[in-house]
């Protein structure tokens, strides 16, 4: 019984099924971090016009794998857009903001 209670959390972990965030605080992370460029909202311009709309993100890559570089650390190519790392409650946050988004 007790290698079946293991396995499921770590199944769950692999999964990402364990990992819920919050979309409401991924949603102020996102813009008080990234709206000074990106459009973050479900609607909306961002400032600057290259800078990818969030809502449109799930065209261009899958939500999921973002979770990846965003705990590495987004660096660019360009000047402007900060480096920066974020905590793992950071991430599912704003996955979970991220993912609400495509739904609407």
């Amino acid at each position: 019984m007790l290698r079946h209670a293991l396995v499921l959390p770590a199944l769950l972990l692999a999964t990402g099924a364990a990992a819920q965030g919050d979309p409401l605080r991924g949603a102020d992370f996102a813009r008080r971090n990234c709206g000074e460029c990106h459009a973050t909202g479900a609607t909306g311009a961002g400032a600057a016009p290259r800078a990818p709309a969030f809502r449109d993100l799930h065209r261009r890559y899958p939500v999921e794998q973002l979770a990846e570089a965003l705990a590495e650390g987004i660096v660019t190519g360009h000047r402007g857009m900060p480096a920066f790392e974020l905590t793992t409650s950071q991430i599912d946050d704003l996955i979970a903001y991220l993912r609400s988004l495509e739904q609407r």
